[in-house]
């Protein structure tokens, strides 16, 4: 068989073999037609590409045929099994839209299969084509405050244009943080093993983090205390208002837990005229700043950790407030109001279609 390589050809097929990223099968056709153009006979052939006699003949008429191209093509080939039918596919679709028979609140693979009458990886399939994970669910509020676009535009607005002279801190407490001891010393990770923690654990009392988030510079002002009432959170104020520099205004950012609106949370707040409280709408604690550090602390440090007492809690959450300083990150907002407002939209309208 007489194979003609162009000048053009011979550069493309080197440049094939020579590129790392190439497709092996693409590399070893090559190697093929570049030994073919040197004149080889099939068993040289044969022993540089390391394929048989059929595979040699058949690219070598792949290239006489269509080129360098023909090379990096593969010949399509019927599936080994036959496709389902369409009627099939519609059902299946059909029936994931609908709840499961008895009292299963969503459907499985096997139980579509057995349904359906098709194997398992044949439901996978379908629902992967449509998008279709029924056994995931996300959990969602929506804020039915009267009030919600005049404090979501309010808490925004600070986030994405603060004020001068200014310091816009997210507040808020994380309460009942329980002390937690594993009643076994867990085994520590290794190749092939993760981790392990026993089951079963022993309560040594709860302690409640006050946290501010400085939003510009991204520092934490921390406290734990025992309880959770409008004496602590005043305490707390009291903590902030010490560590904020003088003649800088106080915008704080807080949730509508009833201490935050206490009487005499409201005389302290009179008596200190350079603070400013912005409420988020109800059902929106998304948009206080300061969820974001607590749950980077229960990740971090809470979630795994073994602690032997409340003392050993509280001391473990003040040295991660005091890494968390070492290396402080501005909070950055990048969702527009507008956006948001919209979601919100959708969703009622959501409501509204199904009632």
């Amino acid at each position: 068989m007489t194979v003609e390589v162009s000048a053009a050809d011979r550069a493309l097929l080197k440049a094939i073999v020579a590129d790392r990223n190439s497709p092996q099968k693409h590399v070893w056709r090559a190697a093929v037609i570049l030994a073919t153009a040197e004149g080889c006979g099939t068993a040289e052939i044969m022993r540089r590409a390391g394929v048989s006699k059929p595979c040699v003949w058949r690219w070598q008429a792949r290239f006489m045929a269509e080129g360098v191209a023909g090379l990096l093509r593969d010949k399509t080939r019927p599936p080994g099994t036959p496709p389902l039918p369409g009627a099939t596919v519609e059902r299946v679709v059909e029936l994931t839209h609908q709840a499961p028979p008895g009292e299963a609140t969503h459907w499985t693979g096997r139980a579509m299969a057995e349904a359906a009458g098709i194997s398992l990886s044949a439901v996978q399939g379908i629902w992967k084509a449509h998008g279709l994970v029924p056994h995931r669910v996300r959990t969602f509020k929506l804020s039915r405050d009267p009030a919600f676009i005049a404090k979501l535009r309010d808490v925004i607005g600070l986030y994405l244009h603060p004020p001068m002279h200014a310091v816009v801190l997210s507040v808020d407490e994380k309460s009942q943080i329980q002390a937690l001891e594993r009643t076994q010393t867990g085994l520590p990770m290794k190749q092939g093993r993760c981790a392990t923690v026993t089951h079963d654990d022993q309560r040594h009392g709860t302690t409640t983090l006050f946290a501010a988030l400085n939003l510009l510079d991204g520092t934490v002002i921390g406290r734990c205390m025992q309880r959770h009432r409008h004496q602590e959170f005043l305490r707390f104020l009291n903590t902030i208002e010490a560590a904020v520099p003088a003649g800088k205004l106080v915008h704080a950012i807080l949730d509508n837990y009833g201490t935050h609106k206490h009487p005499k949370v409201l005389a302290w707040l009179e008596r200190h005229p350079r603070w400013t409280f912005h409420f988020v709408p109800t059902s929106c604690s998304w948009l206080n700043a300061v969820e974001t550090f607590f749950a980077k602390l229960t990740r971090r440090r809470l979630r795994r950790g073994s602690f032997h007492s409340l003392v050993a809690l509280q001391a473990a959450i003040n040295r991660f407030v005091e890494e968390a300083n070492e290396d402080p990150r501005p909070f950055v907002w990048t969702a527009e109001p507008e956006g948001i407002i919209e979601k919100v939209r959708r969703g009622y309208q959501a409501f509204r279609s199904l009632h």
